[in-house]
């Protein structure tokens, strides 16, 4: 690991949308460190992958609604790649699918707890982590919003819509917050994608088939799409652009 290398923190980086950001980081410079909540051996084989591409990786686990665990994120990834010079706050759950009005109250609580509180804290960290760097360059946050902030999600999840919605806000007001430092924050919404949380969240296996119909683009994502789109808003390509949720949905 060379100390100029950037350090990427990816939040939720064991599995989907995460792990594609994360191995599709490791062959373009960045050392990674993986976090996951649960599932060891995903995590395990992301970080080989990013080892095998010639990053430095580690896999740290952490409950991201946690704030002692995200403290401890940062410090290890510190500790054991270096300094933290970017960040995808990427970690986020739907609950099981639902109108709202039969929707138990945990599943909404946890929703929230994870997708925003707990984004939130991952937020604060990687502004005080960025901020502590003042002559590096190319610092810059992604947060993972979703086409849901929009479109609302209703019969689905509209508390994960709801929750979505607040990152779009986050990342507005802490782009404007953290310009003057030098440091840009960035949101990518994707559209319907094809990963795991559809059948491990929501309780939806056929989701995906069911709603590649409406889309323009008559398909879902693939999580590589999504992260092209996170690491051109990581990249000096995008230097100019801050406070954008930048939407990848094919169209919806």
């Amino acid at each position: 690991m060379s100390a100029t290398r950037p350090v990427l923190v990816v939040t939720g980086g064991s599995r989907g949308i995460g792990a594609a950001i994360s191995v599709m980081a490791a062959g373009r410079g960045y050392d990674v460190a993986v976090n996951y909540q649960r599932d060891a051996a995903a995590a395990a084989t992301v970080v080989a992958t990013c080892e095998a591409a010639g990053a430095g990786a580690v896999a740290l686990q952490g409950d991201m609604s946690n704030e002692a665990d995200i403290l401890r994120v940062f410090a290890e990834t510190k500790t054991r790649l270096g300094p933290i010079t970017q960040v995808v706050n990427n970690a986020g759950i739907t609950g099981k699918s639902s109108p709202l009005a039969e929707a138990d109250s945990q599943v909404i609580r946890n929703c929230i707890d994870v997708n925003v509180t707990g984004a939130l804290l991952v937020a604060r960290e990687a502004a005080r982590a960025l901020l502590a760097q003042p002559e590096r360059k190319g610092r810059a946050i992604v947060n993972i919003s979703s086409a849901a902030a929009t479109l609302g999600s209703p019969g689905e999840y509209v508390w994960y819509a709801a929750s979505k919605g607040a990152i779009d806000t986050l990342t507005v007001g802490l782009a404007k917050e953290l310009a003057p430092a030098g440091i840009r924050v960035n949101a990518v919404s994707p559209g319907i994608t094809e990963t795991e949380i559809h059948a491990l969240s929501t309780g939806e296996a056929g989701r995906v088939e069911r709603i590649a119909p409406l889309v323009p683009l008559q398909r879902a994502a693939t999580p590589n799409e999504i992260a092209e789109a996170v690491l051109f808003l990581l990249s000096e390509a995008s230097a100019y652009t801050t406070g954008v949720v930048l939407r990848v949905a094919g169209g919806r």
